[in-house]
């Protein structure tokens, strides 16, 4: 087989490669998209980082390339759907980086309260000044850890070697709680308690912002902010304005919005005394790049060779395998996943699925593992696929839990989903109309006919006058066209739901105004791929 090395790629990863029989390696680092455009069909295999662009012209004619393997997380600079098209597995190397962030993460920590970074500067300008920069000890503090993956887990394990209390919070995680960390279910709790608070979330719709004014309002004014993780999980204008007005110690930051640094408010942040700043640090160690490096190398070859496929983020010819009256429920479920994971809070620890009628005979797994990619993609900044979405459930503590039966009336075949969180379950039933067309026809027992696409709006209100033509007048302000609707409500409950499609996204405040209006008690955004042409004109 050949491997074309597109980036500049550890002598470690190159080294092994080379002692692989069945393996030739070309190491042309650098190309252009069009320099590479003109050589990718000769390759089996390429191994990238995040300098060579796999564009779609790239792939237009990818003669025998089979794999392309990232050293290291992002595959933003990957055409992923267009190599999904063309049959091409990509694969990242997600644990590679776990513990030179986690490292990272105690190093800003310790250098935020000793004032290393000032110390240094002063004492390199001639001074000799030791009162200015008295620091804070670690031993005996409370350290919140936003976020319970791999990295926070791997922070928490650090933290009490140095004999810290640690506070761990993750909405979306309901599995067994790491030794000596103390799981909250409230990031308000979090945000009171902690000495400390690092972030280490992917960023999502949830996580953006997550960290803003209202947790800035509860904390000590001695607190110390962490984010390793990604830019904009901690609201930079509201972390500015913390920062100049004291109500914090202190921040440490690797990640930034955009990379360098383009806003007024994140350039002014990197400028406060009390702020510690380095250029995206956490993968930058000669290990870490050693292990991506040989994970990228061995996953490659080990699928190119027919074996096991790890850490792909996307499943080639996977749809092509099912039978035909099962992929439209595929559609169906990973939709009504993606609705149920926007529409529940806190962390799901069960999920119960129900087949019914004709489909209930059939092999229905691939279908569970369509909905576990709706109901997890949501809180993942990087690719949930059918191949990691069972490992992702897993790691996160969701049972889940399938049944099946044949009897049903009023429609052929029925999909009823529940989730379970902590505090609260939400259910949805879904069909296929016409043998291919998706439709949401209950949400948490209310009935209704809902098409599953493009820009849907969720409110559950006091079913009073007035309360729908009071939000629909907001949307109506904002020209925003409403392009349908579909309502349900019970008598017994005075609640009514209700299910809206819009031609646009609304902007973040006119859902604020949605949830603020009179008698609304719940409203929820979310965005799902438009349905096939053949559908809309149905």
């Amino acid at each position: 087989m050949k491997i074309l090395i597109a980036d500049k790629l550890s002598k470690v990863g190159l080294d092994w490669l080379a002692e692989q029989k069945d393996v030739e390696i070309d190491n042309k680092p650098g190309l252009k998209p069009d320099e590479l455009a003109k050589i990718v069909g000769e390759y089996d295999g390429m191994i990238i980082r995040s300098g060579a662009k796999v564009t779609a012209e790239v792939l237009a004619n990818p003669g025998r390339l089979r794999g392309i393997a990232r050293a290291g997380v992002g595959v933003d600079n990957v055409d992923v759907p267009v190599a999904t098209a063309k049959g091409i597995i990509v694969m990242n190397t997600p644990g590679g980086n776990t513990l030179a962030t986690a490292e990272l993460t105690m190093s800003l920590m310790l250098a935020l309260s000793r004032k290393i970074s000032p110390a240094n500067a002063s004492l390199k300008d001639g001074k000799w000044d030791r009162k200015s920069f008295e620091g804070t000890q670690l031993s005996g503090k409370t350290l919140g850890i936003v976020g319970m993956g791999r990295i926070g887990k791997a922070v928490a394990k650090r933290a009490a070697s140095f004999e810290m209390r640690v506070l761990g919070y993750d909405p979306f995680f309901a599995g067994t709680p790491e030794p000596n960390v103390e799981m909250v279910k409230d990031l308000t709790e979090i945000c009171k308690r902690a000495d400390y608070i690092t972030v280490h979330t992917p960023k999502s719709a949830e996580t953006a912002g997550m960290i803003g004014p209202e947790q800035f309002a509860v904390m000590k004014p001695t607190v110390r902010l962490i984010n390793a993780a990604r830019g904009g999980i901690i609201d930079v204008n509201a972390l500015l304005e913390a920062v100049k007005a004291g109500k914090v110690a202190g921040a440490a930051l690797d990640v930034y919005m955009k990379e360098p640094p383009e806003t007024e408010a994140e350039k002014a942040l990197i400028q406060q005394p009390n702020v510690l700043a380095v250029p995206h640090l956490g993968a930058s160690t000669e290990e870490a790049q050693e292990q991506v490096a040989m994970e990228a190398a061995e996953n490659l070859v080990e699928a190119l060779r027919g074996g096991e496929v790890r850490n792909a983020v996307n499943a080639p010819g996977f749809d092509k395998a099912l039978p035909a009256m099962l992929r439209p429920y595929t559609e169906l479920a990973q939709r009504m996943g993606t609705l149920l994971a926007t529409i529940a809070s806190g962390a799901v620890s069960k999920v119960e699925v129900i087949y019914r009628g004709t489909i209930a005979e059939m092999n229905v797994a691939p279908v569970t593992t369509y909905l576990l990619v709706g109901l997890i993609q949501p809180h993942m900044d990087q690719p949930v696929n059918v191949i990691n979405a069972p490992v992702l459930a897993r790691q996160r503590g969701v049972e889940v839990e399938t049944i099946t039966s044949s009897k049903i009336k009023e429609f052929a075949n029925l999909m009823e989903v529940t989730v379970h969180t902590a505090d609260m379950k939400r259910s949805a039933v879904g069909t296929i109309f016409g043998n291919k067309f998706p439709r949401i026809i209950a949400l948490d027992g209310y009935h209704l006919e809902m098409k599953p696409e493009g820009h849907v709006v969720i409110i559950v209100n006091e079913d009073k006058p007035g309360v729908v033509g009071s939000y629909g007048s907001i949307f109506g302000r904002n020209n925003i066209n409403i392009a349908d609707m579909t309502f349900s409500r019970k008598m017994k409950s005075g609640l009514a739901v209700v299910g809206i499609n819009l031609d646009q996204a609304p902007a973040p405040g006119v859902m604020g105004e949605v949830r603020s209006s009179n008698f609304v008690k719940e409203a929820h955004y979310l965005h799902l791929p438009d349905l096939p042409l053949d559908e809309q004109e149905a």
